[in-house]
């Protein structure tokens, strides 16, 4: 949630910023006029409630004196008063109200690095890593000399080998639901073992709940703007929730926490839900699109001048398990049409697919500011000034494993039609070093 002081001091560089993520201006100057409203409400408010304390301390003084004709004139008065601070109260509190949920559906300022651009087109991809060539910057990339064994995608690849079946899961749930069996399922499972391990000597591992509260989902900005994408669960008012990042957030909701305590790194592995609701006309073959899958998140609250360094790490951390999994990808800088609805910076990192021929985005690692801390109410204390300010949230995947499963089995399949497992692996697979052909 954006900082309505800022909006206000500085309402026309925010309209300029959000006209490069498609908000409209007229929706800025819709939020201003209700602000204002809110403003003189609450002004009134409180002269009234000023005006109503000054006549009890008289009317004490009246009766003290013994006057209380003069006394009941004034209490006559008051009630008028009170009848009058009633209605302002009301009206103040709607007012507050509806300012807020303007705030909720307004995204995020852009960060100032963040390019700017109409559609993904418009990304800027800053540089790619393979395991034949190393890193290289820059948008050329000279894919690896991938085998015609390799092409095949890597849902016929689990259907051949009895790995993945989406057919039965099909039966059990419906479309867009995976399951992942034998070797299948010990990779799977393997993958977050090795992350969460990769991760441990910084990030606090927390099991956090996957069925969280309304203000949960908004503390993160996924509510109001992504309603249609969340499952929600009526009866007892939950989400199931889309990634680690919602309940992660909240763990400090409504704490103030001393800065020598920042930055706090945490990291959390659970499935995930989404409806994908925007999937229509999409590619949704095999893994490459899901309503469920699992995921390992790193997250961290930071003093705004942790934020950078930190906004690093969390992206180095991402890399580093691609390269040790030995799969080719790229880091994508998203414009400012294309971030999520919270971030000021997002660098995406894509997996290159033989199987499919298509870029596959496995991890987002986004900056937020205070945007979400707003929200969640998450502060702390400066130790210089003694000051309470918001902290930084950034987060990032690291990583969401249906689609590294899809392009480890692409990558690493052989003429015979068996797949190595990945040297990283091996020791969380019972030490098998290959899942035989069929």
């Amino acid at each position: 949630m954006l900082d309505i002081r800022v909006v206000r001091d500085d309402l026309d560089k925010v309209k300029q910023a959000l006209a490069t993520r498609g908000v409209e201006a007229a929706v800025l100057d819709d939020l201003m006029r209700i602000d204002q409203q809110a403003r003189t409400a609450s002004t009134k408010r409180d002269e009234l409630r000023a005006e109503i304390n000054s006549i009890s301390k008289e009317i004490a003084k009246l009766m003290r004196s013994g006057e209380v004709d003069s006394a009941n004139t004034l209490r006559e008065k008051s009630r008028a008063v009170g009848d009058e601070l009633s209605q302002w109260e009301s009206k103040a509190s709607n007012l507050e109200a509806e300012r807020r949920d303007s705030l909720l559906k307004i995204p995020n300022v852009p960060s100032e690095d963040t390019p700017i651009g109409e559609s993904e087109a418009d990304n800027v991809i800053l540089r790619w890593w393979s395991p034949e060539t190393g890193m290289h910057s820059g948008p050329e990339i000279e894919l690896p000399p991938y085998s015609e064994h390799q092409r095949k995608p890597h849902w016929e690849i689990g259907g051949e080998l009895g790995i993945l079946d989406l057919e039965r899961a099909a039966k059990i749930s419906g479309s867009m639901f995976p399951m992942f069996r034998g070797l299948g399922a010990t990779m799977e499972r393997a993958l977050s073992y090795f992350a969460l391990d990769a991760h441990s000597d910084a990030f606090e591992e927390i099991r956090p709940p996957t069925l969280v509260r309304t203000a949960t989902m908004v503390s993160t900005g996924h509510l109001p703007k992504f309603e249609e994408d969340a499952y929600r669960l009526e009866r007892d008012d939950l989400y199931a929730i889309p990634t680690a990042e919602v309940p992660l957030t909240s763990l400090a909701k409504d704490e103030i926490l001393k800065e020598e305590d920042l930055p706090v790194r945490l990291t959390a592995y659970t499935s995930c839900f989404r409806r994908e609701a925007g999937s229509a006309g999409r590619d949704t073959r095999g893994l490459l699109r899901l309503h469920e899958f699992d995921k390992v998140e790193i997250l961290a609250y930071t003093t705004p001048d942790q934020a950078g360094e930190m906004h690093a790490e969390l992206l180095s951390r991402a890399e580093s398990l691609l390269q040790r999994l030995g799969l080719t990808y790229r880091v994508l800088d998203l414009c400012t049409s294309d971030l999520g609805n919270s971030s000021k910076r997002t660098f995406d990192l894509e997996c290159y697919s033989p199987g499919t021929g298509l870029w596959l985005e496995v991890s987002s690692v986004s900056w937020f500011g205070d945007y979400q801390a707003r929200r969640a109410n998450i502060r702390f204390r400066s130790s210089e000034t003694n000051q309470i300010e918001f902290v930084h949230t950034l987060n990032g995947s690291a990583l969401a494993w249906a689609r590294i499963w899809a392009v480890i089995v692409e990558t690493y399949r052989q003429s015979d039609g068996s797949i190595l497992i990945p040297d990283v692996l091996r020791g969380y697979m019972r030490n098998i070093e290959r899942i035989p052909s069929k």
